[in-house]
This record gives C-alpha cells, sequence and structure tokens, in this order.
C-alpha cells in the first residue's frame, strides 16, 4: 500500500485476534507500531509473537487514566501518531432478559467509551500535527438486531455514529471510517462458539465461511494508505455477503 511505511501507528487490541493481524500486516508495510491490550500475558508475549513490534503496552481502555498514560508512551516511543485502529472490544453473550447492569457497563466501557477515549487522545495529537486516520472497529452487529447480544450490538452501533460524526468534524485533515467485519474466526469467536454453531454459521454465510483476521487487517491497511485518501465517514461491511 502507498503511504504506510515509517508511519506510527497504534492498534488497540493490538495482541490478539483481528489486532494482531493488524499489527502484523502494518509492520509488513513498514509501519513503527505500538499495540494496546489488556491481557498481562498477551503483553507480554508480543515482542516474540510479533517480530519488529515497537511495543506492546497494558492498557485498559475503559480506563481513563490507562488511556491518557498509553498515548503519553506513544508520545515517547514514536514521537506522535499518524494512524489509530481502535479495535479493542468484548462481547458477553446472554439473553436481553439475562444481561446485568455490570456486563452491560462493562461491555459499552470497553467498546464504545474505550473507543471514544482512544479516538479523541488521537485525534488531538493529529489535530495538531499534519493529520492522520482513524479507524474504529464496529461490526455487522451495529447494522441489523442479533440475538443474545444487545450490549455489543448497542455499543458497535454507537462506534458507527462516533465514527461518522468525528469524520464531519476532524475533515480534511483526519479522516475517519468504520469497518464492520460480519463473523471473523478469532479466539474470542471460538470461546463463545462451539464447533456445531459454528458450523451453522458458515452455512449462513453467502461465501460459506467466517473471514480470517488477515483479510479485515487488510482493509485496514489499504484505508489507511495513500490509495484509501477518499474514504471518510465510510461505514464499510466485509462480511462475505451475511447483510445481503
Amino acid at each position: 500500500m502507498k503511504g504506510l511505511e515509517g508511519k506510527r501507528v497504534v492498534v488497540t487490541g493490538g495482541t490478539s485476534g483481528i489486532g494482531e493481524a493488524t499489527s502484523r500486516r502494518f509492520l509488513e508495510e513498514g509501519a513503527r507500531v505500538i499495540a494496546l491490550a489488556f491481557g498481562e500475558e498477551e503483553v507480554a508475549s508480543a515482542p516474540e509473537r510479533i517480530p519488529g513490534i515497537a511495543a506492546a503496552l497494558r492498557c485498559d481502555v475503559a480506563d481513563a487514566s490507562q488511556v491518557v498514560d498509553a498515548f503519553a508512551q506513544v508520545d515517547e516511543l514514536l514521537g506522535g501518531i499518524d494512524v489509530l485502529v481502535a479495535n479493542a472490544g468484548i462481547s458477553i453473550r446472554k439473553p436481553f432478559l439475562e444481561i446485568d447492569e455490570a456486563d452491560w457497563q462493562r461491555v459499552l466501557d470497553v467498546n464504545l467509551t474505550g473507543v471514544f477515549r482512544c479516538a479523541q487522545q488521537a485525534a488531538r495529537r493529529m489535530h495538531a500535527a499534519d493529520g492522520g486516520v482513524i479507524l474504529m472497529t464496529a461490526s455487522t452487529n451495529g447494522l441489523t438486531g442479533h440475538e443474545y447480544y444487545a450490549d455489543y450490538n448497542a455499543s458497535k452501533a454507537g462506534v458507527i455514529l462516533l465514527a461518522r460524526t468525528m469524520a464531519l468534524e476532524l475533515a480534511p485533515k483526519v479522516r475517519v471510517n468504520a469497518v464492520c467485519p460480519g463473523y471473523v474466526l478469532t479466539p474470542m469467536q471460538e470461546a463463545e462458539y462451539s464447533p456445531e454453531m459454528l458450523a451453522r454459521v458458515n452455512e449462513s454465510i453467502p461465501i460459506g465461511r467466517h473471514a480470517a483476521p488477515e483479510e479485515i487487517a487488510a482493509l485496514y491497511a489499504f484505508l489507511a494508505s495513500d490509495e484509501g485518501g477518499y474514504f471518510t465517514g465510510a461505514v464499510i461491511s466485509i462480511d462475505g455477503g451475511e447483510t445481503a
């Protein structure tokens, strides 16, 4: 992709699943990458698993002070930021009537407020410098209803409108887009679905399979590159035809 060589990139949730694949892809493109992640073991092992990564930093994006501290470390290590991939997210599979207040709040704090906090930190730096690109992991769950994920769905719908509003306010200096993956074969997905459930999902997707994390990462690389320079305020589904 044109224009990614030497770019300073931060990927939240950047040490597993879609985030890890995205960290790897930007490294392949010649970018300098810092991953923010919650899991202590994931962060500790990241330098071995993701060769060339500038740093992996522990950060709970639901904690405002941790986000501020993490971006201060990004300033020290990279001298600024050109691309943010706000990808960190969680889901808790429960029927609507069984969702408790703590689960609801945690999902919204990570998936929506966490994206807001990281995007605001990045946007302030980009706006004061030469601009940049902010990309957010939303979901097809933010576009259509999915049973047993009311809190997750609500959070992803919020991300979509956050991205569109930021795109309007920050143009032309900062581009902001939301990516809506459908079913992606990540550790989080495999933890929540049995093999039988995964097979049933595959039967419902026109392409007949889950996406690989690397396929989502490729879209992020394109959107962040000069070749994706006319994309802002976009909400892009990458779902194998699911929503069609």
